[in-house]
């Protein structure tokens, strides 16, 4: 150890040399020599393997969160939970990660972003996509066939990350979802409900939430001469629409899909056309479509289900749009997506393009594909993202420059004079045994001024101080015998 220590004094004082020499502008040769020199020393002195250069940071695709922006994120969190509770909701909770097979097939084509991990012990294993095939595999795995319920947890997606837009590898899911065999549209009708009720609470801007039915894109995927093999991934390509135009979607049909022209132009009459319940009633009428018996089904219902989302006066806020896909591929009846209409720019904000905020559908057959014998629980719900709306909020109180309170502190205990250590650390353990979120600095004889601006910079609305009168005038103490003055409460 004591020949490397030299060594790299060595080096140190060598490396300084040939600074000074470069800095004195040397000739090239006698640099060169140096240098040479230098090399050599650092020939000598070897690897360092103890010593490892890294850089500190987060994986692609995560972040930490400081105090300020996980007060954010507690306030969001409040919101959409005291929705979910007040529509009946139950809370459970299931692993971060699943056996892989319980994932395996349930994703279509975004099930190359699954996780996969190494081998453990035998067992082939996956971090979760999602909360919603956990969910269905703990409903059949426990034989329940009705429940209301909400997860809030971390998922994982091998996903190409926008960390500005609020794309992650790693971000929460909000889920609430109803399973059980109940009359038509009656729980899908609440899920829309609770959707606008959290977007309306959040007061992210304005917000129209598209619905369609996969009844419906598999009718007309049928009538429109699409192979049953490839509507799936045709869906897939649908899916796109939100982001890409017609003519994109239309030559990924075409030319890496292998449908015809004539195909994709017929499929691209219908999803581009969206409206409300008049445009259900349109197709209704269609002469092809009606013929279709799925795609039938699906419009008898969604009309249905427009008359249930007037009943609870948010029928103004839902679009049916046929473009609407949901690349899931469990999803079987209704499904939804919440999208802003324009993110809220105050003066010295960057507008956001963030997309979907909340999206959701209809899933019979997710639970019988874990049961044994193959029985089905009908279910429905509904994701907010989280992350997404996070990154609103939070851009918004920065352009504001609105100050968030990352403690609920409610007191400081503080002290006018020295030596009353004692006295701060009495009353403050009995303010915290009366329930009151209490403070003191950790110093023996703390100057008031630092104590007050400490309570500023918190934001704590109130400081008990023990002692004198913090306007300079007697207050009762006796300075011979030590004894603390009254106690005297600011706010």
């Amino acid at each position: 150890m004591a020949e490397r220590a030299a060594l790299e004094e060595l080096v140190r004082l060598q490396g300084e040399r040939v600074r000074g020499l470069k800095q004195q502008k040397a000739s090239a040769e006698q640099i060169e020599e140096e240098v040479a020199k230098l090399l050599k020393l650092k020939a000598q002195l070897g690897p360092d393997e103890g010593k490892q250069k890294f850089v500190l940071k987060t994986p692609k695709g995560t972040r930490d969160y400081s105090p300020r922006q996980m007060a954010i994120r507690e306030k969001v969190f409040d919101v959409i939970i005291s929705c979910f509770k007040r529509h009946g909701a139950e809370v459970i909770d299931t692993p971060v990660f699943e056996l892989k097979e319980t994932l395996t097939g349930k994703y279509g084509e975004d099930s190359k972003l699954i996780y996969d991990l190494k081998d453990q012990g035998g067992e082939l294993l996956s971090l979760r996509y999602d909360l919603t095939v956990p969910f269905a595999r703990y409903l059949a795995m426990n034989k329940l066939t009705n429940i209301k319920r909400y997860h809030i947890a971390k998922v994982y997606r091998r996903d190409n990350p926008a960390m500005t837009r609020g794309r992650y590898r790693e971000f929460y899911q909000c889920d609430f979802d109803i399973a059980g065999q109940f009359d038509p549209m009656i729980p899908d009708a609440e899920c829309l409900k609770i959707m606008c009720e959290i977007l309306s609470s959040l007061q992210i801007g304005d917000f129209l939430v598209k619905v369609n039915d996969r009844r419906i894109l598999d009718g007309m995927f049928a009538i429109c001469g699409v192979p049953d093999s490839k509507f799936r991934t045709i869906c897939s390509s649908v899916d796109k629409l939100d982001k890409v135009s017609w003519e994109e979607v239309k030559n990924e049909m075409v030319g890496e899909k292998g449908l015809t022209p004539e195909v994709a132009d017929h499929i691209g009459d219908y999803v581009q056309q969206h409206g409300g319940v008049s445009l259900v009633e349109q197709l209704l009428q269609d002469p092809k479509l009606s013929q279709n018996k799925q795609a039938l089904e699906g419009l008898e219902d969604l009309k249905l289900l427009f008359e249930y989302l007037t009943l609870f006066g948010i029928a103004d806020k839902i679009s049916f749009d046929l473009s609407l896909a949901r690349g899931l591929d469990y999803y079987t009846g209704v499904i939804y997506e919440a999208v802003l209409l324009q993110t809220p720019v105050q003066p010295g904000e960057e507008p956001l393009g963030v997309g979907s905020v909340a999206a959701g559908g209809r899933y019979d057959g997710l639970v019988g594909m874990f049961d044994p014998k193959g029985r089905k629980v009908p279910c429905v719900g509904l994701s907010i993202g989280v992350e997404r709306i996070f990154s609103i909020v939070e851009q918004r109180l920065e352009a504001l420059e609105e100050k968030v309170r990352t403690t609920e502190t409610q007191v400081l205990v503080a002290s006018a004079q020295k030596r009353l250590l004692e006295e701060r650390l009495k009353l403050v353990s009995e303010l915290w045994d009366a329930g009151i979120k209490a403070e003191l600095l950790y110093k023996k004889n703390p100057k008031l001024l630092n104590q007050l601006q400490y309570c500023e910079e918190a934001g704590i609305p109130l400081v008990a101080i023990i002692g004198g009168c913090p306007k300079r005038r007697p207050c009762g103490r006796n300075q011979k015998e030590n004894k603390p003055g009254p106690l005297h409460l600011l706010s």
